[in-house]
């Protein structure tokens, strides 16, 4: 029972202790009067931040980015915008190479590129499900950059808010504890408040 109050007055102790070391103020004395300077974690409030920031990422990727001092985030972008072009291209060229072996096999030649020595390795209906399966992996692609590229705005923009996000002074954090009258045991808890 006495381990419960001690532990009680422990958690008691070290949460009060971290909210009172929680303040960031520099003094600085002067001969007459004493200056408090509080340090900031966060930028002044500028509402058209965020739409700035994403209208420079629509521009060109990664300038939000830039513009919100993330500079760490521009590669990630380009590699993400990079690899999907990539495999948008790649797929282009084998829907091409498949495509024009059909359309050479419906002039009546026989000497594409899938014919060797005589000897067919993929059929006509091979070639048109070939082209089929690229077709909707260069749409699949498209639809992924296209996605990446809205990321890009979006991350720009979310982020131009949240370096604006203000953490209050009236935020704190007490421990508490409630006392049932019906059962007349004790519960331990937290409370969170915020005054407005």
């Amino acid at each position: 029972m006495n381990l419960k109050y001690l532990f009680t007055a422990f958690v008691f102790f070290m949460v009060t202790t971290l909210v009172v070391a929680q303040k960031d103020t520099l003094q600085i004395k002067t001969n007459q009067e004493t200056l408090v300077e509080t340090k900031k974690d966060y930028k002044e409030y500028d509402p058209l931040a965020p739409a700035k920031a994403a209208f420079y990422s629509a521009v060109l990727p990664g300038l939000g980015q830039a513009y919100n001092g993330k500079y760490w985030k521009i590669p990630i972008a380009y590699v993400g915008l990079g690899i999907g072009i990539g495999i948008y291209l790649d797929n282009d060229k084998k829907y091409d190479r498949y495509r024009d072996a059909y359309k050479s096999r419906l002039a009546g030649f026989e000497n594409d590129e899938f014919i060797v020595d005589g000897v067919v390795q993929v059929s006509t209906p091979g070639l048109i499900r070939a082209q089929k399966a690229y077709q909707r992996n260069k749409e699949i692609s498209l639809l992924v950059t296209a996605g990446i590229y809205i990321l890009n705005i979006i991350d720009a923009n979310v982020d131009a808010h949240l370096q604006q996000f203000n953490v209050s002074e009236d935020l704190s954090f007490k421990p508490a504890v409630n006392f049932d009258e019906f059962s007349g045991k004790t519960r331990y808890g937290m409370s969170l408040n915020f005054n407005f």
